[in-house]
């Protein structure tokens, strides 16, 4: 593929891209994520801006792109978990969130839209949580990544239905998937696929943005099942088949971490108040809170 002459497209998708530059596609993802790589997510769908992209690489061939430098705001990005939104409300440490997904959260950190990051992002080459993807595009910032929980994450399945043996068995059921921006949806399409099971024969109804808004879906009949959090599904009385034990981190800007803010909330975490809160909730394992896991 040519980006010289008069017919070049004015976006490029990530085939297109990762063509163009002779990478695989999910180092596209990577780049993407990172905020370094120019793109718009208007339809739905990563599309790079042809013009930008040339005018990316040139900035590569002399030296690079520099890291964001605006002033981080006192926001909490990433992917959506209810032991963490209900510990930044309690903690009454003054931190706002904005949760739409890990790999969205990633991408708005490394553009300094916020001071941390909550992440469930699986690497299939290393079997490893978090520290891949952070260190593929998070290294030249100035931060840390440290433990929140451990999740059970599985088949959440409406009233009703008869329990799933396994992802494979879900061939033909109504599913609501999450968005693409999400660690979820990632990794629900690893283990399918390891499962034998084909996106293309779930019956899959709008996707939802969070953990909650997947599992209502069940409620009101929207749909048969979901990939889900054991804490949520209790927490609606449906049913669960575990699946797999993932790593939730924060990835916390290392300035950030040692003003008032996020040392509250740290405390906080720490707390005899929170780890009773953790034990209530179905599914999570938080015996390693805040300990450091990954340094820039």
């Amino acid at each position: 593929m040519s980006m010289e002459g008069t017919t070049e497209p004015e976006f490029l998708t990530v085939h297109e891209l990762a063509d163009l530059l002779r990478l695989k596609e999910r180092k596209v993802y990577d780049l993407a994520a990172s905020g370094a790589l120019p793109c718009s997510r208007a339809t739905g769908k990563l599309l790079f801006p042809a013009t930008e992209v040339r005018a990316w690489i040139a900035r590569a061939q002399s030296g690079g792109v520099a890291t964001a430098t605006k002033p981080r705001v006192a926001v909490v990005l990433g992917s959506h978990d209810p032991l963490l939104d209900w510990a930044l409300r309690e903690s009454r440490s003054g931190l706002a969130s904005y949760f739409d997904g890990s790999h969205d959260g990633l991408s708005r950190f490394c553009q300094a839209e916020g001071i941390a990051a909550g992440l469930h992002i699986y690497d299939e080459g290393s079997g490893q949580w978090n520290t891949e993807a952070v260190a593929r595009v998070a290294s030249e910032q100035n931060a840390v990544l440290i433990r929140f929980a451990s999740r059970r994450r599985g088949i959440v399945y409406r009233d009703g239905l008869e329990k799933p043996t396994g992802l494979g068995a879900l061939s033909g059921l109504r599913f609501v998937p999450r968005q693409a921006e999400s660690g979820t949806a990632g990794l629900f399409a690893h283990l399918a696929a390891d499962a034998g099971l084909a996106l293309g024969d779930l019956d899959m109804v709008p996707e939802a943005r969070t953990e909650d808004d997947a599992v209502q879906a069940l409620c009101r009949n929207e749909a048969d099942v979901t990939f889900g959090l054991q804490s949520i599904a209790e927490l609606y009385g449906l049913g669960f088949v575990p699946v797999i034990e993932e790593r939730f981190d924060l990835l916390v800007d290392r300035k950030a971490w040692f003003e008032t803010p996020m040392q509250t909330f740290v405390q906080f975490c720490r707390s005899e108040r929170f780890r009773k809160r953790a034990e209530g909730l179905a599914g999570y394992d938080v015996s390693d809170v805040t300990k450091v896991v990954w340094n820039a």
